[in-house]
C-alpha cells in the first residue's frame, strides 16, 4: 500500500505540472501571442518560457507546503479547495513581488491573472476527478488500506461504523485486540482476534497500513505498553478516544511546555483580539441597522401614538451576560392599565382589548391569536402573562371564567381575547388550551 501511495503522489506531481503549464501557455497565447503587435513594451517569447520553467517547481512547492500531496481520503473537497486557492495567491503575490524587485514593468499582470485563474479552475477540476475514480475503485475493493484495531469499547463501533457506511474511503479493518472480549465475537463482520498482547506476535506475520488504538476509559493504563508496541513495529499509529460523548466533535489542543492539554470546548470570545472585533462589528452594525431600517420605526412610533395612549417604548429588565441584569426597550404592542381602570388591581376590565384591540368583532379577535401556535409570535410574548389560563383556574378555582387574575396592568392572556366587548365566555377547547399553555412555555423560554 506504500509503495502504491508513493507512485500515486508522483503520478498527482506529475499531473499537477502538467496543469500549470497548461494554463500558463493558455495565458501566454491569449494575452500575448494572439494580440501581439510589437513595439515598445512588449517582451519577448524566451522571457515568458524562462519564467515558466520558476513558476512550475515553485508552484508545486506551495502545493506541498498547503498539504496536496498528503493521503487525502477523509479530507474534504471544500478543504482541499481552500487550499488550492491559498497556494496560488501566495503564488501570485510572490510573483508581483518578484517583478517589482527587479523593476521589470514591462511583464503582463493579466497574464498572471489568467494564469492564476485558469490554474485555480483546472487544477480543483483534475483534483475531483482523481477523488471520483479513486472513491469508483474504493467502493469496487481496490485501493484499500488495512487497518487494525486495539482495544474493544463504544469507540471502535462507532469507527467501524462510519467505515461500513463509507466504502468510497477504501479502508478494511482486519481485526479487534481486545482483553475484555472474548474471541470470535464479532460486530458488522469485524472479528476479534485475541488479546491485546499477541499485538508484536501478530505483526511478525502481517503488517497492516494503520494501527488505531480504541481502549476504553477503563483500560487507559494500558496505552503506555500498546503505544511501545505500536511504535516497535514502524506501523502508523493514531488513537481514538473513547470520550466523543464527553467533549464536542471538535476540540482543540494546546501545549504548555510539552505537556498536551485537551481544551473541551473552544470559546473563541475568550481571545481578547475577537472580542473586540464582535463588540466592533455590534456597534457598528446597530448603528447601520438603526439608519437603515429608522423610517420604519418612525412610522411604527406614528402608529403606537396615534392607536393607544401611552407610552411608545416599552422596557422590562432582562438578565444577560454572566446574569447580568440589564434594561431592554422595545416598541410597546400592548394597551396601557391603571390600577383604577384594571378594577383596583386585581382583574382586568372586560372592555380591555389587549393585543385584540385591531378588530372589533370578538370572533375575529380570538382568531388572529389562536390561528396557529406560531401566530403568537407576532406579538409581544414579554409582555404576556407568566401562567397560562389552565393554570391560573387551579390557582383560583373560584374565579370567574372571564376574569381570571394575571390580565392586569398590561398584561393581558391571550384567552382574554375571548371575552372582550363583554361577550359571553365561549368553552374552550383542547386546542385552545393547547395553544395558551404553548404560549407560556415559549414566554419562559424566552425570559
Amino acid at each position: 500500500m506504500k509503495e502504491n501511495e508513493k507512485y500515486f503522489n508522483r503520478l498527482q506531481v506529475a499531473l499537477d505540472a502538467l496543469v500549470i503549464i497548461f494554463s500558463y501557455m493558455t495565458g501566454w497565447y491569449v494575452m500575448i501571442s494572439s494580440s501581439r503587435r510589437g513595439g515598445i513594451g512588449v517582451l519577448p517569447r524566451e522571457f515568458y518560457l524562462m519564467a515558466l520553467v520558476a513558476i512550475v517547481p515553485f508552484f508545486l512547492i506551495l502545493y506541498y507546503a498547503f498539504d496536496l500531496y498528503v493521503p487525502n481520503r477523509l479530507e474534504g473537497r471544500r478543504r482541499e479547495g481552500s487550499n488550492i486557492i491559498k497556494a496560488n495567491a501566495v503564488g501570485g503575490l510572490a510573483a508581483m513581488a518578484v517583478l517589482f524587485l527587479i523593476r521589470q514593468m514591462d511583464a503582463s499582470r493579466m497574464l498572471l491573472s489568467v494564469f492564476l485563474v485558469l490554474n485555480v479552475t483546472l487544477t480543483v477540476l483534475e483534483r475531483n476527478l482523481i477523488r471520483m475514480v479513486l472513491m469508483r475503485a474504493r467502493s469496487l475493493g481496490l485501493n484499500q488500506r488495512y487497518i487494525l484495531l486495539v482495544g474493544y469499547s463504544r469507540a471502535a463501533e462507532e469507527y467501524i461504523d462510519r467505515i461500513v457506511q463509507n466504502p468510497q474511503w477504501g479502508y478494511k479493518v482486519l481485526g479487534i485486540l481486545s482483553d475484555d472480549t472474548e474471541a470470535g465475537t464479532r460486530y458488522k463482520g469485524v472479528e476479534v482476534l485475541g488479546p491485546i498482547g499477541s499485538l508484536n506476535t501478530l505483526l511478525t506475520y502481517h503488517t497492516p497500513d494503520e494501527i488505531a488504538i480504541t481502549v476504553g476509559l477503563n483500560e487507559y493504563y494500558k496505552l503506555e505498553r500498546i503505544v511501545a508496541m505500536c511504535e516497535k513495529s514502524g506501523v502508523h499509529t493514531k488513537f481514538i478516544p473513547d470520550y466523543s460523548n464527553i467533549i464536542p466533535t471538535k476540540p482543540y489542543t494546546e501545549d504548555i511546555l510539552g505537556l498536551p492539554v485537551i481544551n473541551i470546548r473552544h470559546v473563541p470570545l475568550s481571545n481578547t483580539f475577537n472580542a473586540t472585533m464582535k463588540r466592533i462589528v455590534d456597534v457598528a452594525g446597530s448603528v447601520f441597522c438603526i439608519v437603515l431600517f429608522s423610517p420604519v420605526m418612525l412610522l411604527t412610533a406614528v402608529a403606537i401614538k396615534a392607536t393607544s395612549k401611552g407610552p411608545i417604548i416599552f422596557s422590562q429588565e432582562r438578565v444577560g451576560l454572566h446574569n447580568k441584569p440589564f434594561r431592554m426597550y422595545k416598541f410597546r404592542s400592548m394597551e396601557q392599565q391603571t390600577e383604577t381602570a384594571a378594577g383596583g388591581g386585581s382583574f382586568s376590565p372586560d372592555n380591555n382589548r389587549g393585543i385584540c384591540s385591531r378588530s372589533a368583532r370578538p370572533e375575529k379577535q380570538a382568531a388572529m391569536v389562536f390561528v396557529s401556535g406560531s401566530d403568537i409570535l407576532r406579538f409581544s410574548l414579554s409582555e404576556a402573562p407568566l401562567h397560562s389560563p389552565n393554570e391560573r383556574r387551579k390557582k383560583f378555582p373560584d374565579a370567574p371564567p372571564e376574569r381570571l387574575p394575571g390580565q392586569n396592568f398590561g398584561e393581558t392572556a391571550v384567552s382574554h381575547c375571548n371575552y372582550v366587548n363583554e361577550s359571553p365566555p365561549r368553552p374552550r377547547s383542547k386546542r385552545l388550551l393547547f395553544e395558551t399553555e404553548s404560549a407560556s412555555r415559549q414566554k419562559s423560554c424566552l425570559h
